[in-house]
């Protein structure tokens, strides 16, 4: 009877996995079958999604489900068919939605996220725990398994290397799709074009794409406290999809277009939408346009003439930026349902007529300081960084790469700069910054002489420089230095990181440079 009862079960799941598009109910889950070789089932007591069968091959992890949060634990899941071609899910409990839906003949689960309230975790994500046996390729960075933990309970050293899930993390502008993989079987997270408008953070955030454990974990971040830089946006998130491929890199161009089909709250239709043309100028190269409310956020590269994307009704606050560097801003930009706007924007950036030096590159990043390439997807501890001994540089007869991308209290201080003058004009010191940690912010001293300590920076929450963050509000920081505290020759500039709080390691106070101006 139980041999009997066995091959019963084998047979219903081989007849699931090559059924006809369509939906079953088997008491406790909803199995949809896409006809696109891949076969996913949703708990009806959770949520969850509990399988994942492509091409015959499991690749949903068998110890932990893939869901929205951390699990919703909800018991109002229903299923329908609209129109004979597709199968909506919806999970729903008192602040969130969740949908999954299946389009007849696609190995992709289409999904969206419709809040009123955020999640009592503080994040917003989606996580698809997959079978590590199925799909063991991820972010190398991010694989952490079998590592001891380094800091807090997110950084790992694994053979000898730092590892963390934070170091899979790219920037919303540039983060389309994301993909783990193994043996002819390939998972790919796809956001496509308006996708993030309901995210936070605007088009440079970064967030968790992969982690490798005994799982392979796969995710969508649409916000989270991780160097959050403005509030939640509630609505629709989305709508993002879960691709399956034979291996390789899914498409971005995803339509999703038939949601209007569907009945998704919140979804809005292009149809309903608007946009914002115009000319960038002053910004050269690596121009990027960015469009924001309480509501909604989008953005495009440009250095010249532009279209927005589609954009839902509202007035918007318009920002122009060289790299990541804030160079103009444009408020009161209207959008109207079926209407363009034009609305043309040039760069502000003023450069001093009488500059001494800059190091570094005003852009908003650390770019080309010392250990700001590895900064990303390493620790600052880890052994392939360069030493964070305090540095002392002569204008003149360096490189940017010998200047510290971070000033970190009671490790690298002081950083000192001497620079020839031929006269003692009165002059200006300008350090810019992307982020402050723990109120770090710099403090100066030229030849004898100290101007006043500023004030602390506007509090990010969150740990950045160790965990592959280098962007939070940037400040800029001015201190004016007068003729009497100069010296014709050789004059020694110090910076260092101050605050009033202090704490061990690369955990103490600090901040990161953008650049630094002497004129």
């Amino acid at each position: 009877m139980k041999l009997l009862s066995t091959f019963a079960c084998l047979l219903s799941i081989a007849s699931t996995a090559y059924a006809a598009f369509g939906v079953t109910n088997t008491g406790s889950n909803y199995v949809v079958n896409t006809n696109g070789g891949l076969v996913f089932s949703v708990s009806k007591s959770t949520g969850d999604i509990v399988s994942l069968l492509y091409n015959g091959t499991q690749c949903q992890d068998s110890s932990k489900m893939s869901h929205i949060g951390s699990g919703l634990r909800s018991r109002n899941v229903a299923a329908s068919t609209i129109n004979s071609q597709y199968i909506k899910i919806t999970v729903t409990t008192p602040t969130l939605t969740q949908y999954y839906i299946a389009k007849s003949g696609d190995p992709i689960i289409y999904m969206a996220t419709y809040i009123t309230a955020e999640p009592t975790i503080g994040e917003l994500r989606f996580i698809a725990r997959l079978k590590k046996s199925a799909v063991p390729n991820g972010v190398a960075a991010s694989e952490v398994h079998g590592g001891s933990v380094v800091e807090g309970s997110d950084v790992f050293l694994v053979n000898g290397q730092a590892r963390s899930k934070f170091y899979s993390s790219k920037a919303f502008i540039d983060d389309q799709v994301h993909c783990v993989n193994g043996s002819g079987i390939g998972v790919c997270m796809v956001i496509p074009d308006t996708s993030y408008e309901s995210s936070s953070g605007g088009p440079f955030f970064r967030d968790i794409d992969n982690q490798g454990t005994t799982q392979q974990e796969l995710y969508f971040y649409m916000n989270s406290n991780h160097v959050k830089t403005e509030a939640y946006r509630m609505g629709l998130h989305g709508p993002y999809a879960m691709v399956f491929t034979s291996g390789g890199t899914a498409s971005s161009s995803l339509n999703f277009s038939f949601f209007s089909q569907l009945g998704i709250t919140g979804f809005v239709p292009k149809s309903s939408r608007g946009y914002v043309s115009g000319t960038v100028s002053g910004v050269s190269s690596d121009g990027v346009v960015h469009w924001y409310n309480d509501a909604a956020q989008y953005w495009i590269k440009s250095t010249g003439p532009f279209t927005s994307p589609a954009m839902k009704p509202g007035t918007y606050t318009m920002v122009l930026y060289k790299g990541e560097l804030k160079v103009q801003t444009v408020t009161g930009v209207t959008v109207s349902a079926g209407a363009t706007t034009y609305c043309s924007i040039a760069s502000a950036e003023s450069v001093p007529s009488s500059l001494v030096f800059r190091i570094g590159i005003t852009d908003g990043r650390p770019t080309g300081f010392k250990n700001a390439a590895n900064q990303l997807f390493m620790h600052p501890s880890d052994s392939r960084m360069s030493s964070w001994a305090p540095v002392t540089v002569t204008w003149g007869s360096m490189s940017t790469a010998d200047f510290p991308m971070a000033q970190i209290k009671s490790i690298n201080d002081p950083t000192i700069i001497n620079v020839s003058l031929s006269n003692t004009t009165a002059r200006t010191l300008r350090i810019f910054t992307t982020l402050s940690f723990a109120g770090g912010r710099p403090s100066v001293k030229v030849n004898s002489y100290s101007p006043a300590v500023p004030g602390a920076p506007v509090k990010i929450d969150s740990r950045g420089f160790t965990r592959g963050a280098f962007r939070g509000h940037g400040e800029v920081y001015t201190f004016s230095i007068p003729s009497s505290a100069l010296v014709t020759g050789v004059n020694t500039i110090q910076i260092s990181c101050v605050s009033g709080s202090s704490n061990t390691g690369f955990l103490n106070p600090n901040f990161i440079y953008d650049a630094v101006e002497f004129y």
